[in-house]
C-alpha cells in the first residue's frame, strides 16, 4: 500500500501526458484521416495514388519503425530539429491517420449515391452535399470504428516511452526501478490504462445512443 500512494501522484503525471498526447494526435490524425480520404475519392488520379501510397506505407510498416525514423530520422538532417513531444505527437498522428482515412472512405462509400443525385437536383455544390448530407451520415457509422482506432492509438502511445517522453509507461518503468516492486507498479499502470480506456468505451456508447435517436 505504502508503494502504491507513494508511486501515485507520478502515474498521475504521467497519465496527464499521455493524455495531452493521445487528444492531440487523434485530432491531427483524425484530420489527416479525412483529407486523405477525400483525396481516395477524388477523381484526380495522382491525389489517388498520393493516397494509396501513404496508406500502405503506414498500415504496412510497424508503429516503433515509424516512431525512430520520424525522431531519430529526421532529426539527423542537419536543417531539423525535432523536440520528442513533437516526434511522438506526429508519430501517432500519422499512424492513426493512415487507418482512419480507411474509415472515412469506407463510412463515406456506404452512403447511398441516389442522396448525391438527389443533392446535386436541389442545386447543392459537391462541397455542400459532402458537408451537409453525406459527412454527417457516414460519421454515425464510422463512430464506433472511429473509436476502436482511437483505442488503438491510445494503447500505441505507451511506446513513446522507448524515446525518453515521461508518460504513464515511463513512469512505470522509473517506479520499477525505484521501488523493486514490478507486481505492484505494473498492476496500476494497468489498472490506469483500463480506466481510461473504459471511460472512452462508454463515451462511445453514448455518442451512438445520441445519434441514433436523432
Amino acid at each position: 500500500m505504502e508503494v502504491a500512494q507513494k508511486a501515485l501522484p507520478y502515474f498521475i503525471e504521467g497519465l496527464q501526458i499521455t493524455l495531452y498526447i493521445f487528444i492531440i494526435a487523434v485530432i491531427v490524425g483524425f484530420l489527416i484521416g479525412l483529407i486523405v480520404a477525400l483525396m481516395r475519392l477524388s477523381p484526380a488520379k495522382p491525389l489517388q495514388w498520393l493516397a494509396i501510397v501513404y496508406v500502405d506505407v503506414i498500415r504496412g510498416t510497424p508503429f516503433i519503425v515509424q516512431l525512430f525514423f520520424i525522431y531519430f530520422g529526421l532529426n539527423s538532417l542537419e536543417w531539423l530539429s525535432m523536440d520528442r513531444m513533437y516526434a511522438g505527437i506526429l508519430t501517432v498522428a500519422i499512424n492513426a491517420g493512415a487507418y482512419f482515412a480507411e474509415i472515412i472512405r469506407a463510412g463515406i462509400q456506404s452512403i447511398d449515391k441516389g442522396q448525391t443525385e438527389a443533392a446535386r437536383s436541389l442545386g447543392m455544390t459537391g462541397r455542400q452535399t459532402m458537408v451537409q448530407i453525406i459527412l454527417p451520415q457516414a460519421f454515425r457509422r464510422m463512430l464506433p470504428t472511429i473509436t476502436n482506432q482511437a483505442i488503438i492509438s491510445l494503447k500505441d502511445t505507451s511506446l513513446l516511452s522507448i524515446i525518453g517522453i515521461a508518460d504513464l509507461t515511463q513512469q512505470g518503468q522509473v517506479q520499477q526501478a525505484t521501488t523493486f516492486e514490478p507486481f505492484i507498479v505494473w498492476t496500476m499502470v494497468g489498472l490506469l490504462y483500463f480506466v481510461v480506456i473504459y471511460l472512452l468505451s462508454l463515451l462511445s456508447k453514448f455518442l451512438e445512443r445520441r445519434f441514433t435517436l436523432r
